[in-house]
């Protein structure tokens, strides 16, 4: 393994992308509707697409969206997703990741960052807490009715 570069995702990036969000999700999405939407989005102030690269290979992808929030009277920033490839997992391009994103937000005005996961991920909690997130919410979903 090569050193591991990160760089913000492009529009170049979109198959990528969708392959490492399939991953994540265990879903095939549709990829045309995937595609407009990621390109909406990586051109959208505050949202954030990052890459890990190992020899012009994507191996890592995080995500992070924006938004100015009244009860924090400032932006808060939330990663939407992170994925490292199974076969990069245990280097440190998850950390290298969030080391990224975090120099990204240093020169902005924000209250704090966030991160989502889901209980069946013990592992993605352990990670979170090992860079220095905290548990300090639960979160509560209701499906469309």
């Amino acid at each position: 393994m090569n050193e591991i570069m990160t760089r913000q995702a492009t529009d170049k990036d979109t198959d990528s992308v969708y392959n490492f969000v399939c991953r994540l999700e265990r879903i095939t999405f549709d990829k045309e509707l995937f595609g407009q939407y990621y390109l909406q989005n990586i051109h959208t102030p505050g949202y954030y697409y990052l890459l890990a690269i190992d020899n012009d290979i994507p191996v890592g992808y995080l995500s992070c969206h924006g938004q100015l929030l009244l009860h924090h009277l400032n932006y808060v920033y939330e990663i939407q997703e992170l994925y490292v490839d199974e076969r990069y997992r245990g280097k440190g391009i998850g950390r290298k990741l969030i080391e990224y994103l975090k120099t990204i937000l240093a020169g902005k005005d924000y209250d704090m960052l966030e991160v989502a996961c889901g209980f069946q991920r013990p592992g993605s909690h352990v990670f979170y807490e090992q860079v220095g997130f905290c548990k300090s919410h639960y979160k509560f979903t209701m499906p469309k009715v």
